[in-house]
């Protein structure tokens, strides 16, 4: 079950796209609830083993109950200083969230890592992580490519598109998360 907290609305709009398109793609189920969401998550999680939450990209109540009630956050960022400047803050709520749900584990990725070998923001937000205690960054990252926006706007999973680069960029975050998860 996706639910979407986010009032832009980005996951329910990939849903219904998906889901109309119809074919061999597999329906996804998707709720939107914003506001007060802990009763709803907790009662998702209920009835299905998992329950992927999408909240905005800032802080919001939405963000601190999903900490609360969340077994795991994966915080995607960009190697931004827009993003990066966030990291303080955030490390701040996942510990107090942390202090009421023993269960969180975070997770950040880089996401739209620059394509410019040269570049150095990649090395510098990897470096920056490392001083963040509650958030563990993944190995594993995507780069910017446009079938994650083509994906999106076709109702699809990027390993359901034709791209191989971005295929594997997600099945080694995938296979980083769940071994994460499954073995520790």
């Amino acid at each position: 079950m996706l639910l979407d907290t986010d009032k832009q609305s980005t996951a329910s709009n990939w849903v219904a796209r998906r889901n109309a398109v119809g074919g061999d793609l597999p329906v996804i189920h998707c709720t939107q609830k914003t506001g007060k969401i802990f009763s709803t998550v907790q009662d998702l999680a209920k009835r299905y083993e998992y329950v992927l939450i999408d909240v905005s990209g800032r802080d919001s109540g939405e963000l601190r109950e999903a900490l609360v009630a969340a077994d795991r956050l994966v915080m995607p960022l960009q190697a931004s200083i827009a993003d990066l400047e966030t990291l303080e803050h955030m490390n701040e709520l996942i510990g107090l969230a942390s202090s009421m749900n023993s269960r969180l584990e975070v997770r950040a990725m880089i996401a739209r890592a620059p394509n410019i070998p040269s570049n150095d923001e990649l090395r510098d937000a990897r470096e920056l992580l490392t001083d963040f205690s509650e958030i563990h960054l993944l190995r594993g990252l995507t780069r910017d490519r446009k079938a994650y926006r083509t994906a999106l706007l076709e109702g699809k999973g990027v390993i359901e598109t034709k791209d191989g680069k971005a295929k594997a960029e997600i099945q080694l975050l995938a296979d980083e998360l769940l071994g994460d998860w499954i073995n520790g």
